[in-house]
């Protein structure tokens, strides 16, 4: 039992001297919960996405439209986007050609279009068009489902002014004022209320029931002092109690009612219909309609560029094992110098990662249908450059660690991180704003985008060109910054 209890107490020593393994063991884990914790908005009271990025172009006159802009703005999912700067501060309201240019271009994902006959006047309804480019389908179905609730609970007011213009073509101006004049007359004495006031929201179509809909839910609502209720609570609650013959009647069983529920779905399914026709939503899917897997664009993609940092990173950490099996003094013997190794190690990252990536998007292209042979250069450009900015990664990941050990503990750490906040795994749209903003400047987010570009959106080299040079900027700046902290250190001492 004592020598078991000296192995142990040895083990437990021989543990925490090494620094590498305690991080890995307790900070990685403490400071990745923490980090998630920010990525999933587990700190802010309002979860959900916030922030993503809508274009409306409003090219309706009624004001409905603008209280319906108004609204999505105050969305917190959104960040609705109206205007185009043009220049020296200068702004001019968005076109429908300037929302495909930027859809295309991947400003943002998501644009709603507001029509001149948003309000047709020989039809009722009302009449919108919705552009999307849904590189996550996540995404697109919440942003969808956010974007009815908000367009319908404008809904009542729009139909409103719809009726009453339809209603004006059909009767004339005359008469239209007549019926409406007679309407407030009616409304004011029954239940109160300044005529005048009553006659002009009747004719813009307001009838009071967006007010219904966005009052809070009140068993007896608040009776304004200038309106008459024409029954009392005590009345409605002895009506509501009281029993009726059709009730009693219906307690009786009855053979008719498989024949009422056929009705009632009937009768259900043709009012769905009506309300599809009154509220008519035009889409249409700006890119990706011809791809097989969407969805899979996206995630080899994001997959691809964290197993290659994984690979890259381990592959430099063998710099230290070359260290200390005594290669690196043999080749210093010899007329090479500590750059040609880093840029030789640098280079084999590179035609590494080249290699890697073309084996999972052949894989995406066996598994899923991924169509990567009509996009060759541009797929190719972005593979290399993403490469490259991994393969410096690795090496900096080796110049600043002390040891083999801590090299995989802080690539481990690190590339997890940057898959997390970058969009590997999930939209970067879902996470907070701040995450948003850190996540542009990791390189897993410009890779991950770029292979969207070419695999998604189907963007040829040229247009794909502004995130290459990111990229190889990343890279760049990583390798010269690794050069320098190798100088400084001791590996090749």
């Amino acid at each position: 039992m004592s020598q078991i209890l000296i192995l142990l107490r040895k083990s437990i020593l021989s543990f925490w001297r090494a620094k590498a393994a305690v991080c890995i063991t307790f900070l990685v884990p403490v400071v990745l919960i923490y980090l998630f914790g920010h990525v999933f908005g587990l700190y802010r009271k309002d979860s959900g996405p916030a922030g993503i990025p809508i274009a409306v172009v409003n090219l309706s006159p009624e004001p409905a439209a603008q209280k319906l802009i108004d609204a999505l703005k105050a969305e917190k999912a959104f960040a609705v986007i109206t205007t185009r700067d043009i220049g020296k501060g200068a702004t001019r309201p968005l076109t429908e050609a300037d929302v495909r240019a930027g859809l295309h271009d991947n400003s943002y994902r998501y644009a709603l279009i507001l029509p001149m006959d948003m309000l047709p006047v020989d039809d009722l309804g009302v009449r919108m068009k919705f552009l999307f480019n849904p590189r996550n389908e996540i995404e697109s179905q919440m942003v969808n489902g956010l974007l009815q609730k908000t367009v319908f609970s404008n809904v009542p007011q729009l139909l409103g002014m719809s009726l009453q213009r339809y209603s004006r073509s059909f009767l004339g101006k005359e008469r239209f004022e007549h019926f409406n004049r007679v309407i407030a007359d009616t409304v004011a004495d029954t239940f109160g209320g300044d005529r005048e006031e009553i006659f002009q929201r009747n004719i813009a179509g307001d009838f009071g029931i967006a007010d219904l809909i966005h009052a809070k839910a009140d068993p007896v609502p608040p009776v304004p002092a200038s309106l008459r209720r024409l029954y009392q609570p005590e009345q409605m609650q002895a009506n509501r109690e009281e029993p009726s013959a059709v009730n009693n009647h219906s307690a009786a069983p009855s053979t008719s009612a498989p024949l009422l529920n056929h009705e009632s779905k009937n009768e259900n399914q043709k009012s769905g219909d009506l309300f599809s026709r009154i509220v008519k939503i035009d889409t249409e899917q700006v890119a990706g309609k011809e791809l097989k897997n969407p969805m899979a664009a996206r995630l080899v993609g994001g997959y691809a560029i964290m197993f290659l940092l994984f690979a890259v990173s381990g592959s430099a950490a063998t710099l230290f094992e070359e260290k200390n099996s005594g290669v690196f003094q043999r080749l210093l013997s010899s007329p090479v110098r500590p750059a040609h190794i880093l840029w030789a190690r640098f280079l084999f990252g590179v035609i590494l990662g080249l290699a890697q990536i073309t084996a999972l998007f052949c894989a995406g292209w066996v598994f899923f249908g991924l169509d990567i042979f009509h996009h060759v250069g541009g797929l190719l450009a972005v593979s290399l450059s993403a490469a490259a900015a991994c393969s410096a990664f690795g090496i900096l990941i080796a110049a600043i660690a002390p040891s083999a050990a801590a090299a995989n503990g802080i690539a481990t750490f690190v590339v997890i991180s940057m898959s997390a906040v970058g969009g590997a795994w999930f939209p970067v749209t879902f996470m907070p704003d701040y995450i948003q903003r850190v996540s542009k400047l990791t390189l897993v987010y410009w890779s991950v985008e770029g292979f969207a570009d070419v695999l998604w959106a189907g963007m040829s080299l040229l247009e794909v060109l502004p995130k290459v040079g990111i990229l190889t900027g990343i890279a760049a700046g990583v390798m010269l910054v690794a050069i320098w902290r190798f100088n400084r250190g001791k590996l090749f001492d």
